[in-house]
């Protein structure tokens, strides 16, 4: 992600950007055509994965002997 330091902006320009209301958008225009988009509100939350159950040897005691008792049922 880029950041934008507004302090480094003229008053005018800051002013406008952080100006936005929630769902307003402002236009970037370069030359005539259009550079960019803001909208304004709050960015949001990024997504929080889930961490994986830590290695457990009870766990894994448990399904080896379920894949213990499975062979010797095959066999």
């Amino acid at each position: 992600m880029k950041r934008l330091d507004l302090d480094d902006l003229p008053p005018k320009i800051a002013q406008l950007l952080s100006g936005l209301e929630e769902g307003e958008e402002l236009i970037l225009v370069q030359g005539g055509a259009v550079a960019g988009r803001l909208r304004g509100g709050v960015a949001p939350a990024p997504a929080i994965e889930e961490e994986p159950e830590p290695y457990n040897n009870q766990r894994a005691a448990e399904i080896f002997e379920q894949f213990r008792s499975a062979v010797e049922d095959e066999f």
